[in-house]
């Protein structure tokens, strides 16, 4: 071979950078890319759906910090696809997507599916560009890349004209990129301000360190624990769009009006938190923040003002590592930190006895069984998505590693989700728990996971309703103007059954328990459709005291 396509040096970039699996759908544009792709060691997982590719390359970003590489073609692939990185962009995922586009030299001129595709993908992304000569197609992947992981992750989009993936050049006139241009090179924390902010923490009495969804993940919660543990002072992780009113942290919303002082650790100041306003947070609370963006310090000095008492630009992962060091002495089991223990593992001691009405499960006894199936199978990944069915698990089930839908409020997501969790956990269960509403969404790529034997399993809560509006409906509105939210008690189990995999009809907690184990048993990617009450989301709220 004397020359290379430009669909050569991407395929070829791609896995000198590191990345071992794609995520895609095929279409005109991409074509000579899944060429070039045979002549590597890099995996295809071929979607049904342009979004679906995106929701699994986000989560493989968020479930190993790499980046995770969808690729679509060009035109409504590309904005089908563009609709996921919203979600992406909002759970701080490294993403980087790659999209056909129609040739450079037929731009204005009516080609064919030509669109601005740039500019569509860039409100959700850190960045977004067109590729515009070969001899760039490399070093725009590798700055891609980078891109992604650098400072506050999130997706990146590249747009690959089709004339450039044909065009040849020989092989002594181009250069691939070097390994290490894609991997950032975050600096390590300014001492000074390590030093001024575990001031501030040692200072106060109900200091809280709150951070954000980059920080959620496996290797952020360890360093989240080791903070606690070192310094005394309570650390909360927070992904979730309902922020103080996430049921996965218990009371969380009444310590949060105590705190003295609070530590934004690569957590936006935003709606998650009511804004830092108050009664949500106490009038007088002081602030700090600490974030990689600048321009998040500035929303926070805007909002807080005088009451942002230090700030500063820093890698979250390298400050909370210099921060443990430095606050290594200053544990003292204070009150305050079991203060907030309790608030944040509060659950309402009347769920233990809660029972679903004939021929349905509450959302609490679905909880129930899952958090048992994990339990007997060790390694397990829960996935929770759905506007009123995903809060349960996030309050009940215990699992070490964790995907939710994320701070974009977005559903739909878990199926592509649990298939890329699956890639990665090939021999520890998968279990995504949904709403009927939600399984709408990506029900096709039950046929991914069947062609890649990809043995995930679904536990679609059916209660027949898109329920989060229906309750919005019910709050707003009251019950005679709750229409139009209603969908079919449908068998998804057997969609699942059509399209290759287990399916399972569970009425009963008993039904539920068994199908889980058959479902693991069948090694084949499962739905067990569970008729639940269509119960609205828990809202925890401690009792006062008399």
């Amino acid at each position: 071979m004397k020359s290379l396509r430009g669909a050569d040096i991407v395929a070829r970039s791609l896995e000198r950078l590191g990345v071992t699996r794609i995520f895609t759908l095929s279409g005109n544009h991409i074509m000579p890319i899944f060429d070039a792709l045979l002549e590597t060691g890099i995996e295809i997982v071929h979607v049904r759906q342009e979004a679906a590719a995106v929701h699994m390359a986000d989560a493989w970003g968020r479930l190993t910090g790499e980046v995770g590489v969808a690729m679509v073609t060009g035109g409504q692939g590309h904005s089908n696809a563009a609709a996921a990185l919203f979600t992406a962009q909002a759970a701080e995922s490294p993403l980087l997507l790659l999209s056909g586009h129609a040739p450079l030299r037929e731009l204005g001129r009516g080609a064919f599916q030509e669109m601005a595709q740039a500019d569509i993908a860039r409100p959700m992304t850190k960045a977004s560009w067109t590729s515009a000569s070969l001899d760039a197609l490399g070093d725009d992947l590798a700055l891609a890349m980078k891109l992604a992981r650098e400072g506050r992750p999130g997706p990146v989009h590249v747009s690959l004209p089709s004339d450039l993936l044909e065009e040849e050049a020989a092989i002594g006139d181009l250069r691939l990129p070097d390994p290490g241009a894609a991997r950032p090179a975050p600096a390590p924390a300014d001492p000074h301000l390590v030093d001024s902010v575990a001031l501030r923490l040692t200072q106060a009495e109900r200091p809280l360190i709150l951070c954000g969804p980059a920080m959620c993940g496996e290797r952020g919660r360890i360093a989240m624990e080791a903070l606690e543990q070192a310094s005394g002072v309570p650390v909360i992780g927070m992904e979730s769009p309902r922020g103080v009113n996430d049921p996965g942290l218990g009371a969380l919303g009444e310590v949060l009006g105590e705190a003295d002082l609070i530590l934004l650790l690569g957590k936006p100041l935003d709606f998650t938190l009511k804004f830092g306003a108050a009664p949500t947070v106490a009038a007088d609370c002081g602030f700090v923040a600490v974030d990689p963006d600048p321009s998040l310090l500035l929303r926070a000095a805007r909002e807080k003002g005088d009451r942002l008492l230090a700030s500063g630009v820093a890698d979250p992962f390298a400050f909370i590592a210099a921060l443990t060091e430095r606050l290594a002495a200053s544990n003292d089991a204070s009150r305050w930190r079991e203060t907030v223990a309790a608030a944040l593992s509060y659950a309402p001691p009347d769920w233990d006895d809660v029972r679903g009405s004939p021929g349905r499960l509450h959302p609490v006894e679905l909880c129930r069984e899952v958090s048992a199936f994990l339990s007997r199978h060790a390694g397990g990944t829960l996935i929770c998505d759905g506007g009123e069915i995903g809060q349960w698990p996030q309050a009940l089930v215990p699992a070490k590693r964790r995907l939710v839908n994320g701070v974009s409020g977005t559903i739909g997501a878990s199926i592509p989700f649990a298939i890329a969790a699956k890639t990665l956990s090939p021999d520890a269960p998968v279990v995504a728990v949904l709403g009927d509403g939600t399984f709408g969404f990506h029900m096709a790529e039950f046929d991914t996971a069947v062609r890649y034997g990809l043995p995930f399993i679904a536990v679609v809560g059916n209660d027949a309703r898109w329920n989060a509006e229906h309750q919005i409906q019910l709050r707003n509105y009251g019950p005679e103007r709750a229409r139009h939210c209603d969908l079919l008690p449908s068998r998804y189990d057997q969609v699942a059954v059509a399209l290759g995999g287990f399916g399972a009809l569970a009425t009963t907690p008993a039904e539920l328990s068994e199908a889980l184990e058959e479902a693991h048993r069948s090694g084949r990617p499962a739905c067990i459709n569970v008729m639940i009450d269509g119960a609205p989301a828990p809202a925890i709220r401690r009792p006062k005291a008399a």
